[in-house]
């Protein structure tokens, strides 16, 4: 992944990668990329507006918005982390 801008508050740019990614996953909450990277939401839409095409952006806020999943203190009980479907694909 080609970066455009430089890594915010001196993340390396695998760890930009990572938080791209988590921010995508729909069951990764704001506050375990925070807990991980010391970024808070506001901070990750900072890190999305600028590593992102904005077309790209743009989809990911709408997907965003509003998801009870990508916040902790509204998430049901039952929810706790997400494993890909080709996480025991991989590792059997």
């Amino acid at each position: 992944m080609l970066l455009k801008k430089p890594p915010v508050n001196s993340l390396t740019e695998g760890d930009v990668s990572r938080v791209i990614e988590m921010a995508w996953e729909d069951r990764t909450a704001f506050e375990a990329i925070e807990s991980q990277f010391k970024l808070n939401q506001d901070g990750v839409i900072k890190l999305m507006r600028a590593n992102l095409k904005l077309s790209s952006f743009k989809l990911w806020r709408k997907r965003t918005r509003g998801q009870v999943t990508k916040h902790l203190k509204l998430r049901v009980a039952g929810v706790n982390r997400h494993q890909s479907k080709q996480h025991n694909k991989l590792y059997k």
